[in-house]
């Protein structure tokens, strides 16, 4: 009985360890961007908090007299929101990554170009 237990609870580990090997490029890509911004990525939505506030109000007013006073009212709550933002922190490193710098544990890796004697 307990040599059974002791084999389900191995297969159970083994598909584990098979998912985690098979994802683990996947997982640990987080840590190929700047330590900076490991913080912002952690977030689980982004967006739906960002317009949580306009989804709140809106909802309860329905009765807009138009498309135009919905749109206006939705950017003004936009902007009323967006005064609580946090912001954003290693914006330093934004133009690196555009221009395709690699970063390894948080840290900008930089490739010295092999010196040859003259």
């Amino acid at each position: 009985m307990l040599a059974q237990a002791i084999e389900m609870e191995s297969e159970a580990y083994a598909k584990a360890v098979d998912c985690l090997t098979k994802d683990q490029n996947a997982s640990l890509a987080f840590y190929d961007s700047p330590a900076e911004h490991w913080d912002h990525l952690r977030t689980s939505n982004p967006i739906e908090s960002v317009f949580a506030t306009v989804r709140h109000r809106t909802v309860r007013t329905k009765g807009s007299l138009s498309w135009k006073i919905a749109q206006l009212m939705v950017f003004k709550l936009v902007m009323a929101a967006a005064r609580t933002w946090r912001r954003l922190k290693g914006q330093n490193q934004l133009p690196k990554l555009i221009a395709g710098a690699r970063f390894l544990d948080g840290i900008e890796v930089i490739e010295t170009k092999p010196q040859s004697a003259a």
